[in-house]
């Protein structure tokens, strides 16, 4: 989530405020720690129905607006909805053993994101993954922390999970504070974002300043398109279903050919990052788990695609496009120049959605701060900390770091961003604005048929007067 702050705001608006950055952090660390030590006990002096009644508030209210999203965003508002509300019932009526079954559905989670840590860190052997590994033993070891009922009997299961959330909450502002307290340049899109050649002739990144969108960019407007062919999409043959495999892994054909998707990278100005092998890889079900692993000796040659009009035409349209208005074609265009110098095709970890989304992260730096203009103060910060978004993108990337950037990752990556890029109004106003508008529309039609009823009276009258003359 570091790293994504950093790109979102950019380093000249963090590096202003690494103080209070860093302020924030050891207090949210020290009154983590406080709460933990308080629930050791099992007698709480954390106002745990206060806070469980503001969960539930939250759940309900983000469950009532919730339809004004748009297609992911609508997903992400009904699941936190229900998990907010679900856990605060939980609290409320069940007693012990609605705490008992809390504790049991958080040990499962970070049980089984630890386990998919370690496993994928193994299999894959990216760099840093012994790193990778130590995190996901540290999950475990919360999730036994979770399961056992010492020392409380599980009567403090929300007050750690509040603790745990200002722990981690907390290390992230200090690590960010930290990094940007002497940084020239963004290291979260280092390297061919930096390092590049000043383009002069690129356009210069448009001002969004103040701008809310109602939804996605309209056809005929211009934005920067995220192409994804997905492995169910792209299959050569009718593909066997399998759930969740399919969409962020592999599709296997009836013929048993895997199929692995794709993804690309348009601009308004020509740029077009589509990485794929010079020769096709051998994706039997024998040869694919050897090419997994991110180690030179599945290195292979790679090239980039002209442009998507050839790559559509060649093989199939995109299955999915994801459009984004506010990004610096300067940025994208350094990144491009420099990127586009190594060719290497590595099936894991230098592969077509790797490249695509290091581009749409060079793309949209600052897209936050920008957006709200250079007088916006803290709020481009409050705005993306307190955006559901921010934490779905940071999952979808701490996974693709474990694993392996894949089309499905990709996608909703592209998509959370987004919603981070493009700010969107919130569900309260775009409700109330819906509330408006058919209060409006009714009043309209109230007055066409109180105006419709009088002239038919008038005209009924003037019928019955014509009939007495007559």
């Amino acid at each position: 989530m570091v790293r994504l702050v950093m790109i979102l705001l950019g380093v000249d608006y963090l590096r202003t405020r690494w103080r209070a950055v860093m302020t924030l952090g050891l207090l949210s660390i020290a009154l983590g720690g406080v709460i933990f030590t308080d629930a050791l006990d099992g007698s709480l002096y954390f106002p745990i129905v206060p806070f469980v009644l503001m969960m539930l508030l939250e759940g309900l209210a983000t469950l009532a607006v919730a339809w004004t999203g748009m297609g992911g965003q609508r997903k992400l508002r009904y699941v936190k909805g229900a998990t907010f509300s679900l856990s605060a019932l939980l609290v409320l009526f069940g007693g012990e053993h609605g705490n008992f079954v809390l504790s049991l559905i958080f040990g499962t989670l970070f049980l089984v994101d630890g386990a998919l840590q370690i496993i994928s860190a193994r299999v894959v052997r990216f760099r840093k993954w012994r790193i990778a590994m130590a995190g996901g033993v540290l999950e475990i070891a919360i999730a036994i922390f979770f399961y056992q009922p010492y020392p409380d009997h599980y009567a403090g299961t929300v007050a750690y999970c509040v603790a745990f959330g200002l722990f981690f909450g907390g290390w992230n502002m200090i690590l960010l504070a930290a990094r940007v307290r002497r940084m020239a340049a963004n290291p979260a899109v280092d390297g061919p974002n930096d390092t590049a050649t000043q383009d002069d002739t690129a356009p210069a990144a448009p001002s969004f300043a103040g701008a809310v969108w109602d939804g996605p960019p309209a056809p005929d407007e211009a934005a920067l398109t995220v192409h994804v062919w997905t492995p169910v999409g792209s299959a050569k043959s009718q593909p066997r279903r399998q759930l969740i495999v399919d969409r962020y892994i592999a599709a296997v054909d009836r013929n048993g050919t895997i199929s692995t998707g794709h993804a690309a990278l348009e601009s308004p100005e020509g740029v077009y990052i589509s990485l794929y092998p010079a020769v096709e890889i051998d994706r039997s079900p024998n040869e694919f788990s050897r090419t997994l692993r991110a180690t030179r000796e599945n290195d292979v040659p790679g090239l980039f695609q002209p442009d998507y009009e050839t790559e559509s035409k060649a093989w199939c349209a995109s299955t999915h496009r994801v459009r984004i208005r506010n990004y610096d074609p300067v940025r994208l265009a350094r990144f491009w120049q420099e990127y586009r110098r190594d060719t290497t095709y590595n099936l894991t970890y230098r592969n077509c959605s790797s490249s695509v989304a290091r581009a749409l992260e060079a793309a949209i730096e600052g897209a936050s701060a920008r957006v709200w203009g250079k007088g916006g103060g803290w709020k481009p910060l409050v705005r993306i900390m307190t955006t559901p978004e921010l934490w779905v993108a940071a999952q979808v990337r701490k996974r693709a770091a474990t694993m392996a950037w894949t089309p499905g990752l990709t996608l909703d990556y592209a998509r959370a961003l987004s919603m981070l890029a493009d700010p969107r109004h919130s569900g309260w106003v775009k409700m109330a604005r819906i509330a408006v508008a058919t209060m409006y529309r009714s009043r309209q039609r109230w007055r066409a048929e109180e105006h419709a009823a009088a002239r038919a009276q008038e005209e009924a009258a003037s019928a019955t007067a014509e009939q007495r003359t007559g």
